[in-house]
């Protein structure tokens, strides 16, 4: 018998009447490397729970040691333990969480599946659904190729199953890019932004390491172009934006500057070689005091995200531009790289970008979209376009954030961990699980959201969820200040003081139903507080028998 107590404690209270069993043993008169090899067989979940059941048992189950002893067994061809305050917990756990699922929107099935794992991967940092496949880079830099393919079924039937084969694209991966639009018909070629070893002179054994970009067919995985730059050049991020013709790539570098060029999708496969031209881009020229932190982009517009939490605004079609902004006043086509400030309350963390909307994530954990509303995808509860970034009160501390074509999607969790998936906008297709109509307002999707999910993203026929946990990154909200929250219950003590200044109880109950139609509520329920009040209004009698009197 084993007893978790101190050696010190003393005999158990009783031992002497417990006669035919043996002295009990303290835990913690083991050898400390005997417990951690013991702890280390039990699986990822009892460990944590473990750890929590007292403060001994914390230290242990917290040790660096048994967590490198789970994290051979999870990938045992892990060869380092990567970087990290806690590296090889870190790396245990994001190889234990890491998954990718999908959701197919037509068919008589319409669960959630898991795609194959590659027991190569360590952890899963980003994905990208293509044409025909799905490419995942780990957190070592390798990129995944997953195939779909003809499978056998266990009844001895052939049938088509998505991401259900893997092989390795390439090695030294930092980022990866395709056609911007959220049809995944367009996404012909993949950019590879990697990094190689170069020789550096002719004749000599040296060499250098150089960040380059590599083009691969998404339909083959074979390589058609590469682009090499100066080993003085150092890129953190890539995106494309423009049409296939004049295909723009976007290069953050490390010291966040922005340098572009732009190459021909068309003549990528001929067997030829060229030099473009690479040119700092024009936020990076007329701001050259901005750092640029993170990118994001579309066919015809760019977002960037400052250190500091600014955003900037590219627009490069009359049309988007008028509907992210209600107005081509500030429209010139002759400059269209120009930088549009966007007036924000609050740093900006994060972002999402769809065709002609767009919606951001700031320090306290708000959502504001903007842009067209025609579908009700900026969730706003009503059809009105916004020209400005609007508040979504409802919905606060979001997880990821995507905007598609004339729809968007929230991740989010609860108090009690568990995650849940929020669509608005055009539900045509199934796009918006158990929403076939669509909704003006973010509703809970019919979806099975994984424990740890962390990142999403929709096409025409499928929804894809991330799953992967770093303990070192997740976003940190912060708390609003008292004087933004007081700013609410100023509000209201306003309202109860109009209201209190009605002369009559009709003419209360109408200002009541006034005050509804400003306050940030759903739809749903304003219907509801608007039909209660009239439902007492008929009970006042109020209908057809004239203003009563203030007594009443």
């Amino acid at each position: 018998m084993v007893k978790r107590s101190c050696p010190s404690c003393g005999p158990e209270p009783g031992g002497e009447e417990k006669k035919g069993r043996g002295n009990p043993i303290s835990v913690q008169l083991f050898p400390p490397e005997l417990v951690e090899h013991i702890i280390s067989f039990l699986p990822v979940r009892d460990v944590v729970a473990l750890g929590q059941t007292c403060h001994y048992f914390h230290e242990v189950c917290d040790a660096e040691g048994v967590w490198r002893r789970i994290c051979r067994k999870l990938s045992p061809r892990l060869r380092e333990q990567g970087s990290g305050v806690r590296p090889w917990k870190r790396a245990a756990i994001l190889n234990y969480t890491k998954g990718l699922y999908f959701q197919a929107f037509g068919g008589r099935r319409r669960c959630l599946s898991k795609s194959v794992a590659p027991q190569l991967a360590h952890g899963y940092r980003r994905f990208l659904p293509t044409k025909d496949h799905i490419f995942i880079l780990d957190y070592s830099g390798t990129l995944f190729f997953l195939k779909n393919a003809l499978v056998s079924s266990t009844l001895g039937q052939i049938q088509w199953k998505r991401a259900c084969r893997y092989v390795v694209l390439c090695r030294g991966a930092k980022d990866f890019a395709s056609d911007p639009r959220c049809d995944t018909v367009y996404r012909k070629y993949l950019y590879v932004l990697a990094t190689r070893e170069q020789l550096e002179v002719v004749g000599t054994t040296g060499s250098r390491v150089c960040d380059c970009v590599e083009v691969y067919l998404q339909s083959s995985g074979q390589r058609v172009f590469k682009m090499t730059f100066h080993h003085s050049m150092s890129f953190k991020q890539i995106v494309l934006v423009g049409q296939e013709t004049q295909r723009a790539l976007l290069l953050l570098t490390e010291e966040g500057k922005i340098y572009s060029l732009v190459v021909n999708e068309t003549q990528l496969d001929q067997p030829r070689s060229y030099t473009v031209q690479l040119a700092l881009r024009k936020v990076s020229r007329c701001l050259p005091h901005l750092r640029v932190a993170c990118m994001a982009s579309n066919q015809s517009s760019t977002l960037y995200i400052t250190n500091e939490g600014g955003v900037y605004f590219e627009v490069h079609t009359p049309g988007v531009y008028r509907d992210l902004f209600g107005t081509l006043q500030a429209f010139d086509p002759l400059d269209q790289q120009m930088p549009l400030a966007l007036s924000l309350p609050a740093k900006i963390l994060f972002c999402a970008l769809g065709y002609n909307h767009l919606g951001l994530v700031d320090e306290f954990g708000r959502i504001f979209m903007q842009g067209n509303n025609r579908y009700g995808q900026l969730g706003t509860g009503d059809k009105m376009d916004r020209g400005e970034p609007t508040q979504v009160h409802y919905l606060q501390h979001p997880i990821a954030l995507w905007c598609g074509l004339n729809h968007s999607l929230v991740l989010s969790q609860g108090l009690d961990f568990s995650k849940e998936l929020l669509g608005c906008g055009c539900g045509a297709g199934g796009r918006l699980p158990g929403w076939p109509k669509g909704s003006a307002s973010f509703v809970k999707l019919h979806v099975k959201v994984p424990l740890c999910a962390c990142s999403l993203c929709s096409t025409r026929e499928c929804l894809y969820m991330l799953s992967s946990h770093d303990i070192e990154h997740h976003p940190a909200y912060r708390d609003l200040p008292a004087s933004k929250v007081g700013g609410t219950a100023w509000a209201c003590k306003e309202y109860l003081s109009q209201i209190h200044s009605c002369p009559t109880l009709q003419d209360r109950m109408e200002k009541m139903k006034e005050i509804v139609g400003w306050m940030p509520l759903l739809a749903a329920q304003k219907d509801f507080f608007w039909e209660a009040l009239d439902m007492l209004q008929k009970a006042a009698g109020g209908v057809g028998q004239g203003p009563p009197t203030p007594e009443s």
